[in-house]
Order: structure tokens, then C-alpha cells, then sequence
């Protein structure tokens, strides 16, 4: 089963909907709610675990290469969309994703849009 970091932007509740398919680990109860980036990354390394946030800043290529990681989701949704209405759309994603979407690869779900940058 695949391995899930969800990033402290992202709502509790799209850890709940999301522990059906996945092992999930949150960042607020792996003791690095508050840290920076480099840090969660390197935690999900060490985890193996594809990191689920809603942080554009993970999308930098330059800081973390297609091909170093075990994967990168980007929920680039506005900010004023409801929670619920925000995990139907990532659940709807992550249906038409395989695995081998996420390995490596930065996936960038936006409303009725997925894109992928793969190694």
C-alpha cells in the first residue's frame, strides 16, 4: 500500500477520507508541525512516502529533483473551496492515478485538472 505524508496545510479530514487506500502519516503527529520544507521532505525520504500538500513551494524542481523523491502532490485548489468539495476532488485524482504516477514524479492536481512531471 502506498505510503502518504499529508503536509500540515491540508485537512485533517483528507487523512481520514484517504486511510482507506493508503498508509497515511501526518505531518502534525510525526513531530514536524511548524517545520520547514527540507525537513518533511527529508522525513518522507526516509519514510518513503509520496508528501500530499497544498505548498507550491514542493513544486520547485530545482530544490526537489523529478526522480529524487518517492513522489510530490500539489493540491493547487483556491482557498475558498470547501473542504469537502476540496477532498472529492482529490479523491476523484488520486482514482485515476497508479502508482507509478506518483513514484518520483511531481503531480499537480488543480480543480478538474491533473498534471504530471515524471522522471
Amino acid at each position: 500500500m502506498l505510503k502518504l505524508l499529508i503536509d500540515e496545510d491540508m485537512p485533517r479530514s483528507t487523512a481520514r477520507i484517504l486511510n482507506k487506500s493508503f498508509n497515511i502519516l501526518d505531518v502534525r503527529e510525526c513531530g514536524l508541525k511548524g517545520k520547514g520544507d527540507s525537513e518533511v521532505f527529508e522525513f518522507a525520504q526516509k519514510e518513503k512516502a509520496v508528501i500530499l500538500t497544498g505548498d507550491i513551494g514542493f513544486g520547485n524542481i530545482l530544490r526537489f529533483p523529478i526522480g529524487s523523491h518517492s513522489g510530490i502532490v500539489i493540491a493547487h485548489f483556491p482557498n475558498e473551496i470547501p473542504t469537502s468539495e476540496l477532498n472529492s476532488q482529490i479523491i476523484k485524482a488520486f482514482g485515476s492515478l497508479t502508482e507509478e504516477d506518483f513514484k518520483g514524479n511531481l503531480v499537480i492536481l488543480e480543480p478538474g485538472r491533473i498534471r504530471i512531471r515524471r522522471k
